[in-house]
């Protein structure tokens, strides 16, 4: 297990020192020792220039929260290549509105006159020519853009945007662009000009663009919450959530059609899809549809009260938000150069027998041999004056170890506020594991789940059990995994279940038989969009809609499409691990069983490992990229004359201290890999042998609070793995987790004599969780179980007779329904076959 943990591989791209050396080496002659001194700072230097973004990292003002700020959120669904269509839907606008409103502007014209022109706009949108369609769907783009022609500032712009998106919904553009959506989706002709093409660009994707583009920027103002929100925009905003939420015309909701779109591009059907603005639609369609951090924080509230479980100890988003960064750790070239800068003559050691345990501390954290860069061995840390013995003139180790306790000045003392942040927990299954040790101890035997008999133990023990008592926690899922027992051991005399109807619970019910492929595919397009991966012959194009027709011929060019590529990629990111969080936060609340299956379909699709390889790099230089060029994001562009632009200032970037994006789309990750291995020892294993600890350790270079939690979490729960020379090396990284980490009381974390460890049923757990997954499944969401009492027709004749009820409108989506449900589904012989 030592091994296995113990990181005895150096990191990918890192160099790795010599191994220590146990025997004293002969003195070096003077020639040779003049060469070793400038090799051994050469490595120390190359080590340095890895580790400089971290060491002068200062903390970071990042504020966590559902999305980024409005303006940032609709900058990011514009690549820079498609720029020059912000002037064409403006001269689409233009031409139309002149001819019908002579001498006006839009926003001079009253609320009538605007309601009458979009009203012929989508008039315009019944044409059959495709192109005078086009025109008419840009004009409409250009008014949810802000009718930026007529503003003189960013704020007038998002001002209109929202002012006209409110409008056009109220309208029902919203409706028809959905319909003409259907129809591009459904439109083979594009795909087949698609497939046959050997590089796909942005033009096979316009018509497409231009209605996501209008229906996200209806979906996110419209989503966005201001104190100054009149009445009616506020009524506007729940009717929306309703309509997209619970669908009426059609038997879906509208976020299935979305992931319909990722899937069907995944599978190579489909590659020109506009990919990243369907994943922002997506993540910010259920944002407004199920609902942000915040709203689920009271949903959860409030299904607590309902439940009748004790209030939460307390609010998880202001604890975090109220936490403090720790320091990063500090490395042996920052010491040297220290010790160098100062010249001290040279002398011998001087004694201390004692020391305070303040200046101790200082020593471990300015141990040079025990830092937390990745490339080092953990392993290799046990005799700490050998780790540079061979680099380094003796004279000069001699005079660096003692100097080290009383550099006190660079350090940055961390003062932590008295008390843990957060209040222990206690689960039901802790209680009885005690009590068990307990009675088999002073008693000899046990008496199974109960927790309440306590005769024959010593009084200490008692007092446990009562501590142990006051601090039990019980969560809404153990409710519901309790109620799904006693469903399925009494189905008969419980009746059927009363499942409430929400927008979470409406989603999964839709998802359900095609789950599977929604989180693959997902999984697909992060791993194609994630900085670490490698280009590919069969991985799939996620640039089809932002490489340009005619690819740069300029440096100046190629270096603005670099930017925008990044970019790209890295918005894909954000959006496909905002979203994956979201739906696993909200299916947790919603059912136990609906979360452990996305769950279950994520580990089967290997997301772990895609996690860790996704950190597997040099974080702080994806946190603070500046893969943005501002003077080109919306609205910007559309109000102010545009600098030219150089290679210089395009290397410059921004002056911004971090990437946003970034940043958030790294806390997600963590999160989604915290919600999956959390009491799950056998996915636990999984970040064991995939060698996660000296990449999260990496991660903890970050100066962010809420980043530094989630490491610390997933390095909490697989430490009892790692072995004791593990621990006894990252004694600091034990320490940060015991400040910062939630207690269970009686969880043995940090030493490694857990009952759950036990190797082989870590098979055995996943294969139960499997099967009470399926029977949640089959007994809320098949009906075909309905009627096992009831008496069959055997008769096929009659069987196929039969005539069904159909929707007045399925004709409507008999083609999409046929080619989703019927031609795109295989057939299980063997269920068919089965007779029931």
């Amino acid at each position: 297990m030592e091994a296995a943990g113990g990181g005895g591989a150096a990191a990918p791209g890192r160099a790795r020192p010599g191994q220590p050396q146990q025997q004293p080496q002969p003195q070096p002659q003077p020639q040779a020792q003049a060469q070793a001194q400038p090799k051994g700072r050469e490595l120390f230097r190359g080590q340095r220039k890895e580790s400089e973004g971290s060491v002068d990292c200062p903390n970071l003002e990042f504020e966590y929260g559902d999305a980024d700020g409005h303006g940032a959120e609709l900058a990011e669904l514009y690549s820079y290549t498609e720029e020059p269509e912000l002037s064409h839907n403006r001269r689409c606008f233009e031409e139309d509105f002149h001819t019908q409103v002579p001498d006006r502007r839009w926003l001079e014209l009253a609320r009538a006159q605007q309601k009458a022109y979009v009203m012929h706009l989508l008039d315009g949108l019944e044409v059959v020519n495709r192109d005078k369609r086009l025109r008419v769907a840009r004009a409409i783009l250009y008014l949810a853009q802000g009718v930026f022609g007529d503003c003189d500032n960013e704020g007038d712009v998002l001002h209109w945007s929202r002012h006209n998106c409110f409008l056009l919904y109220q309208l029902g553009t919203f409706s028809a662009f959905l319909e003409l959506l259907n129809m591009e989706i459904e439109n083979s002709q594009a795909c087949s000009s698609a497939l046959r093409k050997p590089a796909i660009s942005l033009a096979d994707s316009t018509e497409l663009r231009v209605l996501l583009s209008v229906m996200y920027l209806m979906v996110e103002n419209i989503r966005v919450e201001q104190e100054t929100d009149p009445p009616e925009w506020k009524t506007c905003r729940e009717t929306f959530r309703t309509e997209l939420s619970f669908p009426v015309h059609t038997e879906e909701p509208f976020a299935l059609l979305l992931f319909t779109m990722v899937t069907k591009f995944c599978s190579g059907h489909a590659p020109h899809f506009p990919m990243k603005k369907v994943l922002l639609l997506l993540w910010k369609v259920l944002l407004l549809t199920l609902g942000g951090f915040e709203a689920l924080q009271a949903m959860k509230v409030r299904r607590r009260e309902e439940l009748g479980l004790p209030p939460l100890p307390e609010d998880s988003i202001q604890v975090v938000r109220g936490m403090r960064a720790a320091s990063p750790p500090t490395y042996a070239i920052e010491l040297v150069e220290q010790q160098q800068q100062q010249q001290k003559p040279r002398g011998h050691r001087s004694r201390r027998p004692l020391m305070k345990q303040d200046s101790l501390d200082i020593y471990n954290e300015r141990d040079p041999f025990k830092n937390d860069e990745g490339g080092v061995d953990e392993e290799e840390n046990d005799d700490v004056d050998s780790g540079i013995e061979g680099e380094l003139d003796l004279m000069e180790r001699d005079t660096l170890i003692p100097a080290m306790p009383a550099q006190r000045l660079p350090i940055e003392r961390v003062s932590f506020p008295k008390g843990l942040p957060w209040a222990p927990k206690v689960r039901q299954k802790d209680i009885e594991h005690f009590l068990e040790a307990s009675r088999n101890k002073f008693i000899g035997f046990t008496l199974g789940q109960d927790t309440e008999t306590l005769i024959g133990l010593p009084r200490p023990i008692h007092e446990s059990v009562k501590t142990l008592k006051q601090h039990k926690y019980i969560s809404i899922s153990d409710v519901q995994i309790k109620n799904e027992e006693e469903l399925e051991k009494c189905p008969m005399s419980l009746g059927e279940e009363e499942v409430q109807e929400t927008p979470c619970e409406v989603l999964y019910r839709a998802m359900l038989y095609n789950l599977p492929q929604y989180m693959i595919a997902l999984l697909k397009i992060l791993l194609a969009a994630a900085p670490t991966s490698k280009a590919k012959t069969d991985s799939i194009n996620i640039l089809a809609d932002v490489l340009p027709e005619e690819m740069p011929i300029t440096v100046l060019q190629s270096m603005k499409l670099g930017i925008d590529v990044n970019r790209h990629k890295e918005i894909i990111v954000k959006s496909i691990s905002a979203l994956l969080l979201l739906l696993l936060k909200h299916f947790k609340l919603n059912h136990i069983y609906q979360f452990e299956y996305v769950s279950q379909h994520l580990v089967f699709a290997n997301c772990i490992p895609l996690i860790l390889k996704f950190f597997n790099q040099n974080i702080m230089s994806y946190i603070t990229a500046k893969n943005s060029i501002s003077v080109l994001d919306y609205p910007h562009c559309t109000v102010c004359d545009l600098p030219e632009l150089t290679a210089e200032s395009l290397e410059a970037g921004d002056n911004n201290q971090f990437c946003w994006r970034n940043l958030f789309s790294c806390i997600n990750l963590l999160r989604i890999l915290n919600k999956l291995t959390k009491w799950k020892h056998s996915r636990t294993m999984m970040l064991v042998v995939f060698k996660s600890a000296p990449i999260l350790k990496r991660a903890l270079k970050v100066k962010q609070a809420m980043m530094q939690l989630y490491v610390l979490k997933l390095l909490k729960i697989q430490t009892k793995y790692l072995g004791r020379q593990w621990r006894k090396s990252n004694m600091k990284t034990m320490s940060a987790i015991y400040q910062k980490v939630r207690h269970r009381m009686n969880d043995d974390w940090a030493y490694g004599n857990d009952i759950d460890a036990r190797p082989w049923d870590f098979q055995a757990e996943e294969c139960t969780l499997r099967a009470n997954i399926e029977a949640f499944n089959s007994r809320r969401y098949d009906k075909a179980q309905e009627s096992e009492f009831a008496p069959v027709d055997n008769c096929l004749q009659s069987v196929l007779g039969q005539r069904l009820e159909l929707p007045h409108d399925f004709h409507y989506s008999y083609e999409l329904w046929l080619e989703r449900e019927v031609f795109s589904q295989p057939i299980r012989w063997e269920e068919l076959l089965q007779c029931h």
